[in-house]
């Protein structure tokens, strides 16, 4: 006598389902169909995921628009130029600039020595740097590595007054 290949599974979403499994050895089909019936059926696993999926992209968008709003205000604060580059990245460069700015702040001024005259200091030269993409590119960076940094740009990454650079 063979061993069977359709095998009915109820999911603990309480459907019941008929699974065949003839392209699982002989030998592990009653196992596989036992863990099929501690999950969701394929339909309710992946409206699941669907919706999970659109919840995290809601929280996403919301803690990303949060972040921008968080970053316009600080840029308009604290008198900081307009970034360049592609469209797409000026938002991203923003906000990568201000939570780099925030925790270099944290690091040097408020739990470090730095007074007030050292850290406008290195707002001044924050400001020269405009190019969006440095900023992404430098956004996993630690915030007391900032002032190497920014010295270590380069002229394409600055701002000048030369329309023909």
């Amino acid at each position: 006598m063979a061993v069977r290949t359709k095998w009915t599974v109820e999911h603990t979403c309480g459907h019941k389902v008929v699974h065949d499994l003839s392209d699982r050895p002989a030998d592990r089909r009653a196992g596989f169909a036992r863990w099929l019936a501690g999950r969701d059926c394929t339909d309710c696993w992946k409206a699941a995921r669907d919706a999970d999926t659109e919840s995290k992209e809601e929280w996403l968008a919301a803690k990303r628009a949060e972040e921008q709003q968080a970053a316009a205000e600080w840029a308009e604060k604290f008198h900081m130029p307009r970034l360049e580059g592609p469209e797409r990245a000026l938002d991203w460069g923003e906000r990568s600039r201000h939570q780099l700015m925030v925790s270099a702040h944290n690091a040097l001024v408020v739990e470090g020595s730095w007074d007030e005259a050292d850290w406008a200091e290195l707002e001044e030269k924050t400001r020269s740097i405009t190019r969006a993409g440095w900023w992404i590119d430098q956004r996993d960076t630690e915030g007391t590595d900032l002032l190497e940094l920014l010295d270590a740009a380069t002229e394409q990454d600055r701002t000048t007054e030369n329309p023909f650079r």
